[in-house]
């Protein structure tokens, strides 16, 4: 069970702040995605205190969670934004996000992304080759502009977690390789669109051991020593985020702090701004993705099933990564099952959890899929014709609809016959 000082148990009903979550269920149907606002501000709060010794600048990773609101929130707090997309720019600027507190990232950006955000007056553009650095010369000329860039270093470091979720090792298509970095300098000069403001690395997500942080902060440290030999004037150092959440209470997170302890004495003596870029450390935990039990079944072999009405199109992690997410009933009971706890899409890898120990709900009650706020709704579709869920963003007791729930017109409206 995984509870929080945002969602949490009152007399055996699981509530978001003070609100039951049976009760917006009743309101505004399921599945549904809740958002603690609360939890995004002191998330980040935290993430705050942790580095406040340490000149720094934080961009909340823009595809753990675009919601425009949950976008906002964060931006009234002071965050910038680290976008992947001309998409993720154009809601970040909804949003209210100032231009200049953007960074524009991605290994494969279009020349109407790289205009978009040279126009839009971005902080700055990542680049993560030698061909894209030229291109980003080229548009910034064509524009009369200077770009200002970050040279996304890979340091081949390899980190402890997923194979699909690691990004900076010399497997992976992300970054400029570091051997690399002496003829991107010598390249530079002839670029006259562009200027080099920052080195950025990004290692993976969900990192538990800070040491794989030290380890690579060490190699773009050296690569910032180098950048001031060959004249550069380096403005800021990009770490990245990854930094970890607790899924599985089995499995608790790092405290941010101890990725601080480490990293501060590292950085401060640089005498730059240091860029970090939390994504799920500011949202995982801040959602939870609510469902009904739509049917009870038990095969001959006696095992038993939950079939809910969310599936892989509302939280893909379970399928795509084989992720743990904690699934609870929303009114708790003392007798518990072991179930299966699946959707009702048309594949066998449609599943929350397999073999697990869960409270013996009836048919038409509500489970609640915890630590859905990032890569949850972002990754949502219509795949088998579904209709994307409605998102709420509770305040103590406060709510509001911050998305609405598909209608079937949307779901055709850009087809034509």
């Amino acid at each position: 069970m995984l509870e929080s000082n945002y969602f949490h148990y009152i007399d055996k009903s699981l509530h978001c702040d003070k609100l039951a979550l049976e009760e917006l269920a009743g309101t505004f149907g399921t599945p549904l995605y809740v958002t603690s606002e609360q939890s995004l501000v002191d998330n980040y709060k935290a993430f705050e205190r942790a580095f406040e010794t340490l000149p720094h600048f934080t961009c909340y990773s823009v595809k753990a969670n675009f919601n425009l609101s949950v976008i906002k929130t964060l931006a009234e707090l002071g965050c910038g934004c680290d976008v992947n997309s001309g998409g993720e720019l154009y809601r970040s600027l909804q949003a209210g996000v100032a231009p200049e507190k953007i960074i524009f990232a991605g290994v494969g950006k279009k020349y109407e992304e790289i205009a978009y955000s040279l126009t839009a007056g971005v902080l700055m553009l990542k680049a993560e080759s030698l061909s894209e650095l030229r291109t980003i010369n080229r548009i910034a000329g064509e524009l009369g502009k200077i770009a200002s860039v970050a040279l996304r270093i890979n340091p081949n470091v390899t980190a402890e977690t997923h194979p699909y979720i690691t990004t900076g090792d010399s497997k992976e298509k992300f970054g400029i390789d570091e051997a690399e970095l002496t003829e991107v300098f010598s390249l530079l000069p002839q670029l006259p669109n562009l200027k080099l403001v920052a080195l950025d690395m990004h290692i993976g997500s969900q990192i538990f051991d800070p040491e794989y942080y030290v380890a690579a902060t060490e190699k773009l440290l050296a690569l910032f020593n180098l950048s001031k030999t060959m004249g550069f004037a380096i403005e800021f150092l990009d770490i990245g985020g990854g930094f970890p959440v607790t899924y599985d209470p089995r499995k608790i997170a790092t405290p941010i702090e101890r990725f601080a302890e480490k990293l501060i004495p590292m950085l401060k003596p640089a005498g730059v701004t240091v860029i970090f870029e939390p994504g799920r450390y500011l949202v995982a935990n801040a959602s939870v993705l609510l469902t009904k039990i739509l049917y009870k079944k038990r095969n001959h072999a006696g095992k038993e099933f939950f079939v809910v009405d969310a599936g892989m199109t509302e939280l893909i992690r379970p399928a795509l990564y084989q992720s743990h997410h904690e699934v609870q009933a929303v009114t708790s009971r003392d007798e518990k099952v072991i179930a299966d706890i699946v959707g009702p899409i048309c594949e066998s890898s449609d599943f929350f959890a397999r073999q697990r120990e869960i409270d013996a709900a009836d048919e038409g009650e509500c489970l609640a899929v915890m630590s859905c706020g990032a890569y949850a709704a972002v990754m949502s579709s219509n795949y088998n014709g579904r209709l994307r869920p409605a998102e709420v963003m509770v305040n103590g007791s406060d709510v509001k609809l911050v998305r609405k729930r598909e209608t079937l017109e949307q779901l055709v409206q850009n087809e034509l016959l």
